[in-house]
């Protein structure tokens, strides 16, 4: 049977690998992974790990002895070194392996504030891996300082659980508004109100100058002259896809590793999947930045490897948690030209956006009602109507039928 090789030992690698055996592969499978620690889920690391609400194995994807069940070879702490597409081997800790299918699973990196701007002083983090959060925890104790730049997901992530620990948080946003690139205004408005209920301070529209501190931080500096006094700094300012392996290969480089519908990329016998790859989608060229999107999109290049010709057509999906609000998230809004707010129950809300009269999306916040109706909806290619919408006595389960 064909010899496959992993690399990266994340959620899409991890999906891969499984997909492939529950399929029927019998071949040699490799995992590769450059972190120490055991193929782990990342979305917990800024919310319930970072509080202190789950222990270190919970993060854990699958048991080890279900590793060794599967006959599945893992090898971690050994990052690869180098790809040779015309040989076919990858090479990891100074082995050259060589493979039938290679899988990139490499994920995305942090953008980090480049050293100029303080981004090397002790006290600055970000919010990627088990380490990065590790390394922070000791830092949350109540009435402590911190400044987190960006107001993306994990940077109000971030805040929720700084303010929750009793910390003094302040969120800066160079944007005109906290979201900007990844959600609404209308949700963006509802986030705010949300933190600033609970003590945060946001600033919006402010850029960074520089951290400063002498070796380690004490403040930050705003684009203005104005100083924000901090016991230590979280930077959430957005990730890139780990694109350096594929392109030192001579890999096709396409805002990620560029793939077909299938997940193939410009090398025969490589596919790539997550984070790190982008492909053709309904709006263009797309890369997707969610568990879902790896989890499907590696799947999908299990079943390709095993010869089953899928397409990739996702309808996304996302989610995140702040305080004791819940934000589902199904489709793009990207077009929209009406917003349909709908309020629920005990102040849930959601918001449905329409491009003429076509559903595209629903931000659902602590209402997984209109969320599951949502996402079945744009799945099946529905669009109800939105004035109906807008009425809370409508049953939104009559949609569905």
């Amino acid at each position: 049977m064909s010899k496959v090789v992993i690399v990266g030992a994340g959620q899409a690698g991890v999906a891969a690998a499984a997909r492939l055996r529950a399929r029927g592969h019998g071949g040699p499978i490799t995992l590769i992974g450059a972190e120490p620690a055991p193929p782990y889920q990342r979305p917990p690391l800024s919310k319930a790990y970072l509080l202190g609400q789950m222990e270190e194995d919970r993060l854990h994807l699958r048991s080890a002895d279900w590793y060794a069940d599967q006959k599945i070879t893992l090898r971690l702490g050994q990052p690869v070194t180098a790809i040779d597409p015309a040989a076919q081997t990858v090479t990891v800790a100074g082995d050259r392996l060589d493979y039938d299918d290679l899988v990139l699973a490499t994920g995305s990196v942090p953008r980090r504030l480049p050293a100029a701007m303080g981004g090397d002083l002790a006290g600055v983090y970000c919010v990627r891996s088990l380490a990065d959060v590790d390394a922070m925890r000791p830092e949350f104790a109540p009435g402590r300082r911190v400044v987190i730049v960006g107001g993306g997901y994990i940077g109000l992530e971030a805040a929720a659980v700084a303010a929750k620990l009793g910390l003094q948080v302040t969120l800066i946003e160079a944007a005109p508004r906290i979201l900007q690139r990844v959600a609404s205004a209308e949700t963006a408005d509802h986030v705010r109100a949300l933190h600033r209920a609970h003590g945060v301070q946001i600033r919006e529209g402010v850029a960074l100058d520089r951290l400063i501190g002498p070796g380690r931080v004490t403040a930050a500096r705003l684009a203005g002259g104005q100083e924000i006094a901090a016991d230590f700094v979280i930077t959430g300012i957005g990730i890139l896809p780990d694109t350096a392996l594929a392109q030192a290969a001579g890999l096709a480089i396409d805002n990620g590793i560029a793939t077909d519908a299938q997940g193939r990329t410009s090398a025969p016998h490589v596919w790539a999947a997550g984070d790190c790859a982008s492909f053709p989608g309904r709006l263009g060229r797309m890369r997707l930045e969610s568990v879902q999107n790896a989890v499907d999109q590696a799947e999908l290049v299990a079943d390709n490897i095993l010869g089953e010709g899928r397409l990739y057509d996702p309808v996304p999906w996302f989610w995140s948690d702040q305080y004791d609000c819940k934000l589902q998230i199904a489709g793009l809004n990207t077009g929209h030209d009406r917003v349909v707010t709908r309020p629920g129950q005990d102040g849930a809300v959601s918001l449905w956006y329409f491009a003429g009269d076509r559903l595209l999306a629903v931000d659902a916040m602590n209402d997984p009602r209109a969320y599951m109706v949502g996402k079945r909806l744009i799945e099946a290619g529905r669009s109800p109507d939105p004035a109906a919408l807008a009425d809370p006595a409508m049953d939104l389960k009559a949609l569905l039928r």
